[in-house]
């Protein structure tokens, strides 16, 4: 099957960028990182950018707003298209690489996705609700709401029910005759954990931190550093004196374990939708085993016209 997309995905701490930046080099192809908070700059250690493993590969969609910007799929979709054109003009191979769920499906499904104006009458309406009865009517518009993070803002939440109740005209398919080859990263459950548990340790070691604390003093608010995260969050009640560094720790680690099951969960219900996801084993070769099944694919070069 030709492909002119090549795409891997993964749980956090599975080896991503790494397999995605080889096999970019060996195709001469480009990164585009399907990472919901690598847009930000300045958010590098809590994100695990890892821009050193990049070398001479080009990315994009990494450092590309500011913190306290609002970036959403719909965001993520024009934005992945940009990039997508600019790859696929240069003649070489665009590959996606990241593990947030609704954006990877955004790319996938091929969905036209539009930007929800804002509506006041029914934010008159939401106004009256209190914010238990937000929650409730959010969860009933979209029951398979990913970002948890909008049930603890009421500003988020009444623009969340309105993007969920929103009724979209048509629009014409996205990035129509899109091929994808798409890659998983597997690990068994326990080898993962310590994976996750390591590189935990390592990065605050590498002064996470006081990332945190530049960020706070560069203006912006511990309030809106919930939103970035469980990193941000967790290290922002850290430095409000709400966990001591024990606490620190072992909480933020139960919750990207947490956040590592959830990742997995929405990865099997693509494919119980239909998406071919190839999966490599983490404790093998997964380049070689990559490189073997591209051996079995014909590479179509991208078509860079606008739909």
């Amino acid at each position: 099957m030709p492909f002119n997309l090549l795409v891997i995905l993964g749980p956090t701490a599975s080896g991503k960028t790494r397999l995605g930046v080889e096999l970019a080099r060996r195709l001469s192809g480009e990164i585009i990182s399907a990472d919901s908070r690598q847009v930000y700059r300045g958010m590098d250690i809590g994100t695990g950018k890892d821009l050193a493993e990049y070398g001479e590969v080009p990315y994009h969609l990494i450092d590309i707003v500011d913190p306290g910007t609002e970036f959403n799929v719909f965001q993520f979709q024009r934005r992945f298209e940009e990039a997508y054109q600019l790859i696929a003009g240069l003649g070489k191979i665009p590959v996606m690489v990241g593990g947030t769920g609704m954006y990877l499906e955004s790319v996938l499904k091929g969905y036209r996705l539009v930007e929800v104006p804002e509506n006041a009458p029914l934010r008159n309406g939401l106004a009256k609700l209190s914010h238990e009865a937000l929650m409730e009517r959010l969860q009933k518009a979209n029951p398979r709401l990913h970002n948890s993070t909008d049930l603890l803002d009421r500003n988020r939440l009444v623009r969340a029910i309105e993007i969920a109740e929103y009724k979209a005209p048509e629009q014409a398919p996205f990035l129509p005759g899109l091929s994808p080859l798409i890659f998983g990263i597997r690990w068994e459950r326990a080898i993962l954990c310590r994976r996750i548990t390591e590189r935990l340790k390592q990065r605050l070691d590498q002064g996470m931190i006081e990332e945190v604390v530049r960020l706070h003093d560069g203006g912006v608010p511990f309030e809106t550093l919930e939103f970035y995260g469980l990193e941000y969050r967790f290290i922002a009640r850290f430095l409000k004196g709400e966990l001591n560094r024990n606490d620190l720790f072992q909480k933020l680690n139960s919750a990207i374990h947490d956040f590592a099951k959830r990742q997995c969960t929405w990865f099997s219900r693509m494919e119980r939708h239909g998406t071919v996801i190839h999966w490599l084993n983490g404790t093998a070769e997964p380049l070689a085993e990559a490189l073997h099944i591209l051996s079995q694919h014909q590479l179509q070069p991208a078509s860079s016209s606008r739909p």
